[in-house]
Order: structure tokens, then C-alpha cells, then sequence
């Protein structure tokens, strides 16, 4: 693919869960796009969103190949391969969303370095190569859902498709064109895929391919790193495939000098023409690299690529700087409104044996509808959700009839106070006899002959509506009199009856009228007690 300028002034298309920018590169099918998640909570990040020509967007095959080039992606997990993140799809297109590498093609860094009138030393170019080779080995090994081999085999393994990262990673991508049990579309009779120049013979004659294809196209790939030129060229493709499948191949060392003659024998040993005699795997492959001699660490490949792209590369990173921080507006105006946490205090629901005639809030077996009007379907969709809320967890100790066992503190604690409330009602009482009483032996007040309506009979059983707790004098409740009507004495309460948790004096001998004055003792424990024939 060929470098576009990005003009990431302008304002992004929305595709789904992620914005569209300007483009990285192009290619004769598709169309690297600068992209952004844009996710809830301020989370984001940069991505690559490969897009379809719209000439190939409407051809139902393109369209399968693409897909079926997400599905095979997908399957690879290795870091030596550029990871498939998503694929959305829409009416009239389909987006391919990839991890962002900032770095460049190898193919493109060669011809850099030879620019700049340099060679890429042979420890960078081994280390390149042995990264990408790992890459290949963990498509050849990649497996399906059900556990069965794919048999992947990329058919386009060239230098455009090895990014150098200024990690100092090297990176597999564009498996569009690879072979796989599990691939839907298939190639016609006839129809070569793949970059003739980098084809190994048994692809170019339309034989079976395997892993050692890709092993082949490997081999020319580092032959051409090591000495900086093309090894199978020519002015149109007919020599090329003459060159290919008949010329002799020189060993790298002996067209630049730098490059260790211990590599000769590895380098060609992948190019041989019979496929039986070839590296049977990738690895094997970048094993022999690695124990042939120094071989570059990562840290001196990133420097090495952002030095020699550094045009390019310093370019693409002022332009990624500047669609991160123009995204941040954005970010905030979709940002997700957080699932709400328990209320406390606004709106208690009580949780409990008389809750269950209350549902509580359903969980959503589907979501929410995605910004170009498709379903989403996965959690992972989500980017702005509103109005989901959960049900409140606070215990409202309400409902009596509701506690159970666990309650009975409770009750116990709501009696308690109400025999403190009768006792002191009873105090009251007694002392309001003693006062009418009094005065009527002195005879300062004449009684009215009728006296105003006497209060309700307060009983320790009867619960009192509103509840005022006054502190008795001592530990121990005193007697509950009840009055029918004041100034009459109010008749003792039957033999054998008594009021629970109340003591009831036993009635004994009237004493002499004159002893009244006053109608009440004071026992040993201080509690006043009205004098038998007193009352």
C-alpha cells in the first residue's frame, strides 16, 4: 500500500463504536484508515480500519474474501502478528478494525536505507526476518473454535506485508489472500493470489501449497534485506516468472560483502526450488537465524526504523497526536452514563420476605441500538448506554408483619417501651387521685358535681399511638390504676387476674380515715405505694 496524507483536520465519520480519520496507506483493494475507539468512561484508542474499495464493497466475493480474512485473523494470537480487533459491517461497506503499529513496512524502509546510501546490517535484518517467520509459524499452527488445524498458509508473505514497529517488533499482516480449510471462498482454476515476484514454484505452476510456501516467499524476502536488491525482477512479468522458476540465486554474501557467510546456507536452503528440501517450518527456519550469529535486539531494530523512517514515521506520529487530542471532545460527548450506584436514602426498597411481590429491575437479554441503527449484540458493543439503573439494596425496616426471627430484637425493645409508657401513665394517675383527694378533706375547693370526662383507661397491653418514653423513677414498674371517673375510686382489679410484667398489690384491712393524709407510703426501694383504704 501506498502512504496518503491525513487530513485529520476535518471531522471523523462515525462507523459504530469507532471514528474515522484520514488515511495510513492504499492498496489496488482496500484503504487504511487512521480510526479511534471511542468507548464509555473516557476509554479509547488508535486503531487501523481497513475499508474496501467501493467497486469491491459490492461484489459479494470481495466482500467474503474480506470477511473471511477477519475470521482467519481473528484465530492468530502471536505478537509477531498484526491482531484483527473487529469487523463492522454495513449496508453498503465493510470495516476491518486492526491494531494500530506505529512503525513502517519493511518494504518501504529498505528502499529508505538504500536512499540514504545505506545497507540494513545484517543483525536487523535477521532479527526482522526470524520475528516474522514466528509470526508465520503461528498462523500455520492456529487451530479453529472446535480444536482442528487451519492449515493457513499466506500466499503474500513480501516486504510489504513485514511492519517494523519502533517497538522493534516485526509484524505479519494482510491475510487476504490465504489459504484455509475453513475459508469460505476459494481460489478459481487459473487464478493466482499473491505477488508473482515472491511466489514460490509450486504456487506459480498451480500445484498444492503448503506452510513451505510461505517459507519460499520468507527466504526471498531476507535475501533481499540482506543485499538491498530485488531478486526475481525483470521489465514485464513473463521474465520475472522465467527468473523464478530457472535463474540461479547467488548466495547474499557474495553481492554485500557484510553479510556473514554462515547465512548463505540457511538463506539458501529456504529458496530451493524442490519443496522436500526446504525448511519444513517456519520456525525451524527462524531458529537457524537465530543461532547463526548476532542477531539485533529489539530495542536496536526500533531505534534502527525510526531512524532511517523517521520522515515518514515522525509524520504519522504528529498526525496520530493531533486525532488523539482532537478526540477528546468527542470522547466526553459520548462518554457513557455510568450504571447508577445503590441509593441510599432516596427511594429505600425493602429487601425481604414482603419484597417479593416486587421484581426487581430485568436484566437486558438485548442491547442497546448502535450508532448506524444495527443491534448490538455483545457488551463489548456498548459505547453509550442510558437509563439503566439498578434496584436499590437498602433494608427499610418497615412491614411488622413482614420480620422474622432475625427481628425479634425489634419487638422486644417496642414492649419494653410500652410497659415504660403505662408505668408512667400510672404514676401520673396516682398522683392526681392524691391531689383531688386532698383537697377534698381540707375542703378548700368544693368538687364540681360533675367533673369533666375522665381519659381513656390505659391498659400495659394496649400500644399507645404516639409513643413518649419518660424514665421511671426505679428499676421497678409500679402499679397501673385504672380510672373510669374522677373523683371516684376506681374499682381494684379482680382476684386472679393479673397484667403481665405488672405487680398488683393485694388488696388488705381499710384503715382509719384519718390515717390518709397522706393516701401513700414510700417502701424500702423508694417507690410510693397508696395506703390500703385510701383510694
Amino acid at each position: 500500500m501506498q502512504a496518503s496524507p491525513v487530513p485529520v483536520s476535518q471531522q471523523p465519520r462515525i462507523v459504530g463504536r469507532y471514528a474515522l480519520y484520514g488515511e495510513i496507506a492504499a492498496g489496488g483493494m482496500a484503504t487504511v484508515h487512521f480510526g479511534r475507539l471511542v468507548g464509555a468512561v473516557g476509554f479509547s484508542r488508535t486503531v487501523a480500519i481497513k475499508r474496501l474499495h467501493a467497486q469491491f464493497a459490492k461484489d459479494p466475493d470481495f466482500v467474503t474474501m474480506f470477511l473471511d480474512e477477519a475470521r482467519l485473523a481473528a484465530r492468530i494470537q502471536h505478537p509477531n502478528v498484526v491482531s484483527t480487533l473487529d469487523v463492522v459491517p454495513l449496508e453498503d461497506e465493510v470495516f476491518l478494525v486492526m491494531d494500530y503499529v506505529h512503525g513502517e513496512a519493511l518494504s518501504k524502509l529498505i528502499r529508505s536505507a538504500r536512499r540514504q546510501g545505506e545497507q540494513v546490517p545484517p543483525r536487523i535484518a535477521v532479527a526482522i526476518l526470524a520475528g516474522a517467520l514466528h509470526g508465520l509459524h503461528a498462523a500455520h499452527e492456529a487451530k479453529s473454535e472446535q480444536g482442528e488445524p487451519l492449515n493457513i498458509v499466506h500466499r503474500d508473505v513480501s516486504p510489504q506485508n513485514v511492519l517494523v514497529g519502533t517497538d522493534g517488533t516485526a509484524r505479519v499482516l494482510d491475510f487476504g489472500v490465504a489459504k484455509a480449510a475453513a475459508r469460505v471462498t476459494s481460489t478459481r482454476d487459473g487464478q493466482m493470489k499473491g505477488k508473482v515476484s515472491y511466489m514460490a514454484p509450486e504456487q506459480l505452476r498451480g500445484k498444492g501449497v503448503d506452510r513451505r510456501t510461505d517459507v519460499f516467499a520468507a527466504g526471498i524476502v531476507l535475501w533481499e534485506t540482506l543485499t538491498g536488491r530485488r531478486l526475481f525482477d525483470g521489465d514485464d512479468p513473463g521474465e520475472i516468472l522465467t527468473k523464478l522458476l530457472e535463474a540461479v540465486i547467488p548466495p547474499p554474501s557474495s553481492l554485500e560483502p557484510s553479510v556473514p557467510p554462515q547465512l548463505d546456507a540457511i538463506v539458501l536452503r529456504a529458496l530451493d526450488r524442490n519443496i522436500e528440501r526446504r525448511w519444513p517450518t517456519a520456525r525451524e527456519f527462524a531458529i537457524a537465524l537465530e543461532h547463526a550469529g548476532p542477531i539485533a535486539m529489539s530495542r536496536e531494530v526500533g531505534e534502527w526504523a525510526e531512524r532511517i523512517g523517521e520522515e515518514t514515521i515522525g509524520k504519522r506520529a504528529r498526525q496520530v497526536a493531533e486525532i488523539e487530542s482532537g478526540s477528546l471532545a468527542h470522547i466526553r460527548a459520548v462518554d457513557a452514563v455510568p450504571v447508577s450506584a445503590p441509593s441510599y436514602g432516596s427511594h429505600p426498597s425493602y429487601v425481604g420476605p414482603a419484597s417479593h411481590s416486587q421484581p426487581m429491575a430485568p436484566v437486558p437479554t438485548s442491547w442497546p441500538i448502535g450508532a448506524q441503527g444495527d443491534p448490538i449484540t455483545s457488551p463489548s458493543q456498548v459505547s453509550h448506554v442510558t437509563g439503566i439503573s439498578r434496584p436499590s439494596v437498602i433494608s427499610a425496616q418497615t412491614h411488622a408483619s413482614g420480620m422474622t426471627g432475625a427481628q425479634a430484637p425489634g419487638r422486644r425493645s417496642v414492649f419494653a417501651a410500652l410497659i415504660g409508657v403505662a408505668a408512667a401513665l400510672g404514676i401520673a394517675v396516682v398522683a392526681v387521685v392524691f391531689v383531688l383527694l386532698g383537697r377534698s378533706k381540707s375542703d378548700v375547693e368544693p368538687m364540681p358535681p360533675d367533673p369533666p370526662a375522665p381519659p381513656e383507661a390505659v391498659s400495659a397491653a394496649a400500644p399507645v399511638p404516639e409513643p413518649a418514653p419518660a424514665p421511671a423513677p426505679t428499676p421497678e414498674a409500679p402499679p397501673v390504676v385504672s380510672v373510669e371517673q374522677l373523683p371516684k375510686a376506681p374499682a381494684p382489679p379482680p382476684r386472679g387476674t393479673k397484667t403481665p410484667g405488672v405487680r398488683t398489690p393485694a388488696p388488705g384491712p381499710k384503715p382509719a380515715a384519718d390515717n390518709c393524709d397522706p393516701p401513700f407510703i414510700v417502701d424500702k426501694n423508694g417507690v410510693r405505694r397508696v395506703k390500703p383504704g385510701c383510694m
